[in-house]
């Protein structure tokens, strides 16, 4: 579940419909979204601080969102064409449950490259598709995947800092599990 910070405390109510389009600011970042409620317009308001616009970016026109909203306050600007909303929590998303990782948990594709760790042991690799399969240094070496293989791998996932593919912590490579070793302390 997402959750807004600022409405909190605040009554709020739960919504169910379908996402049409992004709402923008004047400077290009993610104020909102418009959605269509029982046939009706609702515009939902998102603080800048929400800090998951590039999920909400990924949201296709149609898709199904149910959220919790507060309805705003009218505005001494003027009055609203539709009702407006300020975002309380974004719950569900076609029916699974809306987190940060939003993604499904298993990816696969063909690894074009090896990813390395700071100190320059490979740590992962990257799917044509773009995704980052991370495995650490002592589960690449277990996994033994090498540029070109097949695979699938389960585990965790949440955006690439891009905002395009994903990075999955695996913890399944090809139906296998792999072990992690402890963290040091």
């Amino acid at each position: 579940m997402i959750q807004h910070k600022k409405s909190r405390n605040r009554p709020h109510k739960k919504v169910t419909g379908k996402f049409e389009h992004l709402i923008f600011s004047p400077k290009g970042a993610v104020e909102g979204l418009l959605m269509r409620v029982d046939d009706a317009p609702m515009q939902v308001v998102v603080d800048p601080e929400f800090g998951h616009s590039s999920l909400l970016a990924e949201l296709e026109p149609g898709t199904r969102i149910e959220l919790e909203s507060t309805p705003r306050k009218p505005s001494p600007k003027g009055e609203s064409v539709h009702p407006v909303h300020e975002l309380h929590k974004l719950l569900k998303i076609d029916g699974r449950k809306a987190t940060a990782d939003l993604v499904p948990s298993t990816f696969s594709g063909t690894v074009v490259r090896l990813n390395y760790a700071k100190h320059g042991e490979p740590n992962g690799v990257v799917l044509d598709s773009g995704d980052f399969v991370h495995l650490k240094p002592d589960g690449m070496a277990r996994a033994a995947i090498k540029v070109g293989d097949r695979i699938t791998a389960s585990g965790e996932a949440q955006r690439l800092a891009l905002g395009r593919g994903h990075v999955v912590e695996a913890t399944k490579v090809n139906g296998k599990m792999i072990k992690r070793k402890p963290a040091h302390a």
